[in-house]
């Protein structure tokens, strides 16, 4: 049945004004998914390496849920550093995570429901916010529903790579160096395909002085240092361009 004009305004915005739902969160979270789960396979593997066993590699990325900072944290664990100098060195290369929730709520306007921000914020993630960015940025309506889709999507797929590779144990890809080389360069390959998708020409600047802040300050200072000072430049410079 043909709709006229007024109709069929009426039926695009209604289309529009959808809320995304959980199933369309978990479908956009399968880019997140390929990404995530042969990163996570490789941390089960590097985990019983380092002397821990299934269980306690597990609970690694079931409690703290940190991406490449979990490799980190076998480091620190292994070489025998206190607990509290590895939750606090976490906790520090982590802290950008806070910032994710105000400004994913910001691009999402001021009707956005947040009743359970409490809830899908935990899996805010790098590569969660950029998807969910890059989603807001196409003109999606901001849904709570498709934020628990997203972010399930890509902890269980964390989760379940974890397991897996752990079951596989610490050799597991002895026999191929390339494959375990190439691994850990996927997570910020990862998230830079999503930041390249949602890129104006306004950011430019930003981007930029973060990026040169981090590498000049991981080079001269630390990988933790120049990860927070490069975000702190980068904090800067945006607030000044405002």
């Amino acid at each position: 049945m043909a709709c006229s004009g007024p109709e069929l305004a009426l039926a695009l915005a209604a289309m529009t004004d959808a809320q995304p739902s959980f199933s369309s969160g978990i479908a956009a979270s399968l880019p997140i998914v390929m990404g995530y789960f042969p990163i996570a396979f490789s941390f089960g593997i590097a985990a019983t390496q380092a002397g821990f066993s299934g269980l306690e590699a597990f609970a690694l990325s079931l409690i703290i849920y940190a991406g490449a900072s979990q490799f980190l944290a076998l480091a620190l664990m292994s070489s025998g550093a206190p607990v509290l100098v590895a939750a606090f060195t976490l906790i520090a290369m982590n802290l950008r995570h806070v910032l994710y929730g105000p400004a994913l709520l910001r691009a999402a306007g001021t009707k956005a429901d947040t009743r359970h921000a409490w809830a899908w914020a935990w899996g805010l993630t790098d590569e969660v916010f950029g998807q969910a960015l890059g989603a807001l940025a196409r003109g999606q309506v901001f849904s709570e529903r498709y934020m628990f889709g997203l972010g399930l999507g890509a902890y269980a797929a964390w989760v379940s790579g974890t397991v897996v590779g752990a079951y596989a144990g610490g050799g597991a890809l002895d026999a191929w160096p390339a494959v375990s080389a190439g691994l850990g360069f996927m997570l910020p390959a990862l998230f830079l395909a999503l930041l390249l998708s949602i890129l104006s020409r306004r950011q430019v600047p930003v981007i930029a002085v973060a990026g040169l802040v981090t590498i000049g300050a991981t080079l001269s200072l630390g990988s933790t240092s120049g990860i927070l000072l490069g975000m702190l430049a980068g904090a800067i410079v945006g607030l000044v361009r405002r």
